[in-house]
């Protein structure tokens, strides 16, 4: 049986991955837990010990040597522990050996019970230091089961949960298929890890384009930002730290097949790739894109693009809801504001027009009604002395 136990141990750690040393720990635990269960107050102070080599496994109990024995099962007499060590003394703690014959028919179903658990709980520990690492990184899952709309994928040691405010609107989710997901969050619970992926971050978008544009994932092209309005549209921006590599070119790949494959794996979700720049106007025109930009206007102090676009592109720019110009903010974390090159003009004229200074009222001419006759004299106002009488005619 031993023999057996130890190769059993071996497979263990070979298949689980789990430390043989672990596994003879959480034996010891089991064989001392079902020795104080079925010798009760007689087990105190004990230690079970497993051999490694041989898999023996043996009982001991630390007692105290002393002339004459009241408590056997915390005492040993000072003549019986001379027998194997004449230099004992009294009041000394000795080791002694006390494993029962019964022992393995006793405590092996406790033990088995014990050490599954033990098991499962190392198993656990190292299913999560595996996946607490890889926070922020893909994963590929087969859907396993949907709960209450909670999607449960198959991760091969562990199952991760897709909560419906990270799957893409209008996705559907069928039993056996294989999904793609980034892992947003790794914990620990009562009954083990619980991994939480998405299907919506933009750190998704991220990843599948490291996984599919070679140039990307060596650092040749870089993801300068990241927009996206998940199932529907995202924009991405980069650039190219080599001269001789353009970046969106090696983004959207061969006749669109690496940018395709991406948009296959988001389920027909639409990718705008345009290229980074730190000029802010020029960077702005880029993410306005499909539409064309006649210029742009920037104010740096309320971080304001204002982009004229000509007449016939104005409702491209906005795009369906306001999404193009949306996203276009969130790209570069701008406030765009859109006009067309007949609102401006408009907008240009009104300004002309108000400041125009004011024309000065001519003098009115003097009416029949305002002229005296030629012959009358104007009245002399009349004047009045405080303290004068006036004299008679």
């Amino acid at each position: 049986m031993n023999v057996e136990l130890l190769r059993a141990l071996d497979q263990l750690e070979e298949e689980k991955g789990i430390s043989k040393d672990i596994i003879v720990e959480a034996i010891e635990a089991a064989l001392l837990s079902a020795y104080k269960k079925n010798f009760g107050a007689t087990a105190q102070n004990m230690r079970i010990e497993m051999n490694r080599d041989s898999g023996e496994m043996r009982a001991y109990q630390v007692r105290t040597v002393v002339e004459e024995v009241e408590d056997p099962t915390l005492q040993i007499a000072l003549a019986q522990v001379q027998e194997w060590d004449p230099t004992a003394e009294i009041g000394e703690m000795v080791e002694v050996e006390v494993t029962p014959k019964d022992f393995g028919r006793i405590a092996a179903q406790t033990a088995k019970q014990v050490v599954v658990q033990r098991l499962r709980e190392a198993e656990r520990e190292l299913v999560y230091k595996e996946f607490r690492d890889r926070e922020g990184d893909i994963v590929t899952g087969i859907v396993q089961r949907i709960e209450r709309k909670n999607v449960f994928l198959d991760l091969g040691r562990i199952e991760a949960v897709l909560p419906p405010p990270e799957q893409i609107p209008r996705e559907g989710y069928r039993q056996g298929e294989r999904v793609k997901a980034y892992v947003v969050e790794v914990r620990q619970g009562t009954r083990g890890p619980q991994i939480v992926v998405s299907r919506t971050h933009p750190g998704l978008l991220k990843r599948l384009f490291e996984l599919e544009v070679p140039e990307v994932y060596e650092g040749i092209v870089e993801l300068k930002a990241i927009a996206r309005e998940a199932g529907t549209r995202s924009k991405i921006a980069v650039a190219s730290r080599d001269r001789n590599v353009d970046a969106v070119g090696a983004c959207v790949g061969p006749k669109g097949s690496r940018v395709q494959a991406i948009v296959d794996e988001l389920r027909g979700e639409k990718i705008d790739i345009v290229a980074w720049a730190p000029d802010v106007a020029q960077f702005a025109a880029a993410a306005l894109s499909p539409a064309k930009v006649v210029r742009v206007e920037t104010t740096e102090t309320t971080k304001t693009a204002l982009v004229i676009v000509p007449d016939h592109q104005l409702s491209l720019a906005i795009g369906r809801e306001g999404q193009n110009a949306r996203l276009a903010a969130k790209l570069t974390g701008w406030r765009i504001d859109i006009k067309s090159e007949t609102q401006i003009r408009e907008i240009e004229a009104q300004k002309i027009f108000v400041d125009l200074p004011d024309e000065e009222p001519a003098p009115a001419e003097p009416g029949p009604a305002d002229q005296a006759p030629a012959d009358q004299a104007p009245a002399e106002p009349a004047v009045t002395t405080a303290g004068a009488e006036e004299s008679p005619t």
